[in-house]
């Protein structure tokens, strides 16, 4: 990610590589929301809740990315904040349902977790992979990096949290890992809106 601020020759995704390794992630995102908002309602973990949502905040995040590539810098920055004001709204969502869940007395099914969390580990791996060489850019790339980032590390905190409820007894280490995620996606939402909007100014100046 560094080096994607400042630079007036950003990568914008012009490039049949980079749409391939897009569609290719988009069919393993939208297939890993299914699989872990599924398992998220069986087991009653917000932890998978909160994963799976991330899934389809990136499924989303890079069909619009895909739409604007190749189009003016103003479009593609309203686009990016578009989608940070998403990761945003969805931060946001999490942080309420996890304070709902607190008051819900429930134990989240800790092999469920940890079964689902390895599955969708080695989908983020891939998505990871596919995406390294493209971490940086304008702020329509650069958000689909951030979103790919997030999905490894939330995917790596779902399994610590399946862990921590296993040895604990407690839905507290699930709870904790969704909150944190939700400050992650928060976070993310907060640098993507700043980049997209310092590149709508420059897309108004320049024009």
């Amino acid at each position: 990610m560094s080096g994607c601020c400042g630079n007036e020759h950003q990568f914008d995704g012009v490039s049949a590589d980079y749409r391939r390794r897009l569609w290719a992630v988009i069919t393993i995102n939208a297939a890993m929301f299914a699989v872990e908002m599924t398992a998220g309602q069986l087991s009653g973990s917000q932890a998978l809740k909160a994963d799976a949502l991330d899934f389809f905040g990136d499924s989303v995040t890079y069909g619009i990315s895909l739409a604007v590539i190749g189009t003016p810098l103003r479009l593609r920055s309203a686009a990016a904040f578009a989608k940070g004001l998403s990761l945003l709204v969805m931060g946001l969502w999490v942080f309420g349902s996890t304070a709902w869940q607190v008051l819900v007395v429930g134990l989240p099914r800790a092999e469920v977790m940890g079964t689902i969390g390895v599955l969708a580990l080695l989908a983020n791996l891939a998505s990871v992979l596919l995406l390294m060489r493209y971490s940086a850019g304008d702020a329509n790339v650069r958000s689909v990096w951030l979103c790919s980032r997030n999905d490894a590390v939330g995917n790596v905190a779902v399994m610590a949290a399946a862990l921590g409820v296993w040895r604990t007894g407690t839905a507290w280490p699930d709870l904790t890992v969704a909150a944190v995620m939700a400050g992650l996606f928060t976070w993310s939402a907060g640098q993507i809106l700043l980049q997209s909007t310092r590149e709508w100014r420059q897309a108004r100046v320049t024009a």
